[in-house]
């Protein structure tokens, strides 16, 4: 018995857009490994904005209340902030407010990086190009995703993730080498996000020119070498 081949059901548009903008809201919270490895262990997670609303809150309050001074407490802000936000990533982000949730993220990330920097006394044109730099990485991700065009995961692995680039400062704050932690990570997140990024756009713009080089190609080709690429076979005189 010979059976017809069954076409593939197209994918519902709703379904799609949903999975589509769940994506883009995770690329933009940039995770990096810690979270990525732990959210499948963190059970239903807590509610993206009201935690990452309370880790920001949280973390202004220890600046207001004089918290931040030096030593170990310094590697507090970047605890309170896994501790709340790490499990968000195991929810679904399609709530009505969860697009607020990355720039809830990203600012708390540079509050508490500002904060600490300060703290530690480091130099502020160091923690101005660490902050320029993983924002130049946030805009990257933003434009690319808008133009259907997805950054490999293993940038955002390589990147560390909010997470530890908090802990990394904090831990280097708490020890008394912010600075030397500080260059580092900028220099390594600034050559690693330059790269990526430059390689990347370069290789599209390469695929776009040799597609519309086989279009025009196409376009301009006669019927008869249409049907010979087509076919194999030159048409018979």
């Amino acid at each position: 018995m010979i059976t017809q081949p069954q076409a593939t059901p197209a994918p519902d548009p709703y379904e799609e857009r949903l999975r589509v903008q769940t994506a883009r809201l995770l690329a933009y919270r940039d995770d990096g490994p810690l979270v990525t490895a732990l959210r499948d262990k963190v059970g239903p997670g807590l509610p993206p904005v009201p935690a990452a609303l309370a880790a920001l809150l949280a973390i202004i309050a220890m600046a207001v209340a004089g918290m931040l001074g030096d030593g170990p407490v310094l590697l507090a802000p970047a605890l309170v902030m896994v501790a709340l936000v790490l499990p968000t990533a195991a929810r679904d982000h399609l709530g009505r407010l969860d697009w607020l949730v990355p720039p809830l993220i990203r600012g708390t990330e540079f509050l508490a990086v500002i904060l600490v920097g300060l703290a530690a006394e480091a130099p502020k044109w160091l923690l101005f190009v660490l902050i320029y730099v993983v924002g130049y990485h946030t805009y990257d991700t933003v434009y690319r995703t808008r133009q259907s065009i997805w950054p490999p995961a293993w940038v955002f692995r390589a990147g560390l993730g909010w997470e530890l680039r908090l802990l990394i400062i904090g831990a280097g704050a708490a020890l008394g080498v912010l600075t030397w932690v500080l260059a580092a990570l900028t220099l390594y997140l600034g050559v690693l996000f330059a790269v990526e990024s430059v390689t990347s756009w370069v290789r599209l713009d390469k695929e776009s020119a040799t597609a519309r080089a086989s279009a025009e190609a196409d376009l301009e080709a006669s019927p008869e070498e249409v049907l010979e690429q087509s076919t194999g076979e030159a048409e018979p005189t």
